[in-house]
């Protein structure tokens, strides 16, 4: 028999759960992912629960008895979830609550995956098997638990891979087989549930892996055809031995290292010493806001060379030219998130990233030194994405180079980039120049009425202070004169 040793931060929970159990007259089983990762020994953040009644009013009633909060998940379904407070250690978040499709046995057999299909009886440590999950957790295999489970929900694909990638597991060949033989049909689940899974899949430490999977499963042709039209469309020397498919994937794998919340294992730590430290003077921000958008960069990662292949010309000597493909990849990233159905706020992300990640290296290329009124412009036009922006155009470098990529050019790559947010963004910098003017000055000087036309001659100013055209009230004030004269 097969034992299971829970954390023992969550026994005083089990307890409680296992005697309002006893009060409802009903079981109650530990299931899915929650058995798979204690046997992992994995950390545990949630806790998932079957019982066999009446799971909405259990889920209430726990709710009550943990002080904690109760929301609705699926009413048709009868799912529920409590989320915790602080009682029993930041550990668990919430528990969510399921009532049996049938015995236990009949709802195991329903799973998607042999190893979530684990139950283990709350008070209880034998684990109950019914598809060989044990098996394959020992194995390192993700299986689907039965032939029709793809067909039952075709974005069961999807997590497959992202369990596989997140577990560090293999996807077993007849599985993977079933994935092969109609990847397509990914595409009739709901654009949301597929945005879900893009977000968890490109949140994972190993992003670039899970995409590489996804290609060699036939999903990333019927998820992002337009990134997958890459493959095979030859680049120029100095982009090392890619197509433009395989240059983005590097990008991604890239930037799981500029991303990783700790130093990361392989050949190319170094690439991570070099970026946090040279940013460690605000290092708490930018993990913050790292730790925030993770998931997109990963994304604009993948997405900020897709208009290559309708934008690419070669000139009467050779030389191959994507001319206007960040523009043009842009427009195409937001089509195909907005057909997953992500956001506003995360579609102009990524637009914007993909836009403007050639930007920091044309700035580099107008001389030495950027201007201020170019660093003015490029902020005002990136806004809050400056960070993703820098971290992309690295990333990009860093896959183009490939193996030829050395310490000491890309220490001078983050060095450079650090100076762009220390010139823009540092105490003193550009963006945070005083004041000079109001609207309400502007209105009151020169007798305009409010409106649109305001916003520009501010703006103007701030350019022309960044410059270093105007200095203090009066020559602003002459400036905006001037402007409207």
């Amino acid at each position: 028999m097969t034992a299971v040793d829970f954390p023992v931060a969550l026994h005083p929970l089990f307890g409680r759960i296992e005697s309002l159990a006893r009060e409802a007259n009903l079981d109650a089983y530990v299931v899915g992912g929650s058995v798979r990762d204690a046997l992992l020994a994995r950390p545990m953040h949630d806790l998932d629960l079957a019982v066999s009644g009446d799971a909405l009013a259990f889920a209430r009633r726990l709710a009550d008895e943990l002080g904690g909060s109760f929301v609705t998940l699926d009413d048709e379904h009868a799912v529920a979830r409590v989320v915790l407070d602080d009682e029993f250690g930041s550990a668990i978040a919430y528990v969510d609550v399921a009532q049996l499709q049938g015995d236990l046995e009949a709802d195991l057999r329903r799973r998607d995956l042999t190893i979530d299909a684990l139950a283990v009886r709350v008070g209880d440590a034998e684990v109950i098997d019914v598809t060989g999950g044990v098996a394959d957790l020992g194995g390192s295999l993700v299986r689907m638990n039965g032939d029709s489970v793809f067909d039952d929900d075709p974005l069961r694909m999807l997590r497959a891979v992202r369990i596989a990638s997140e577990l560090r597991f293999t996807i077993e060949a007849a599985t993977a087989d079933a994935i092969r033989s109609a990847p397509e049909c990914v595409l009739s689940a709901a654009g949301e549930r597929q945005r879900e899974e893009m977000l968890r899949i490109f949140g994972l430490p190993n992003a670039g892996a899970a995409v590489r999977l996804l290609e060699g499963l036939g999903l990333l042709d019927s998820l992002t055809p337009e990134v997958a039209a890459g493959r095979g469309v030859a680049q120029p020397p100095q982009f090392h031995r890619y197509d433009v498919l395989g240059h983005a994937i590097a990008a991604v794998e890239t930037m799981d290292i500029l991303c990783a919340r700790s130093r990361p294992a392989g050949a190319r730590a170094w690439m991570w010493d070099a970026l946090w430290e040279t940013f460690a003077w605000d290092a708490a921000r930018l993990r913050a806001y790292v730790d925030e958008r993770a998931a997109l960069l990963k994304l604009a990662g993948l997405f900020h060379d897709v208009a290559k292949p309708q934008t690419k010309s070669i000139d009467a000597d050779g030389r191959i030219r994507f001319l206007g493909h960040a523009d043009a990849g842009a427009a195409v990233a937001s089509t195909v998130l907005r057909r997953m159905r992500f956001s506003t706020r995360e579609i102009e992300f990524v637009r914007t990233l993909v836009r403007e990640h050639l930007r920091p290296v044309q700035l580099a290329q107008i001389g030495d030194v950027p201007t201020p009124r170019a660093l003015y412009r490029f902020h005002r036009e990136v806004g809050d994405a400056l960070e993703g922006v820098l971290l992309l155009s690295l990333a990009d470098g860093a896959a183009a180079a490939g193996d030829r990529l050395t310490v000491d050019g890309w220490r001078r790559q983050v060095a450079y980039m650090n100076s762009l947010i220390v010139r823009l963004q540092g105490e003193g910098g550009i963006v945070h120049a005083p004041r000079l003017l109001t609207g309400r000055d502007i209105m009151s000087e020169f007798g305009l009425a409010e409106g649109p036309r305001i916003g520009v001659l501010l703006d103007a100013v701030r350019e022309a202070q960044a410059a270093g055209d105007v200095h203090d009230r009066e020559s602003a004030l002459t400036f905006v004169r001037a402007r409207l004269a």
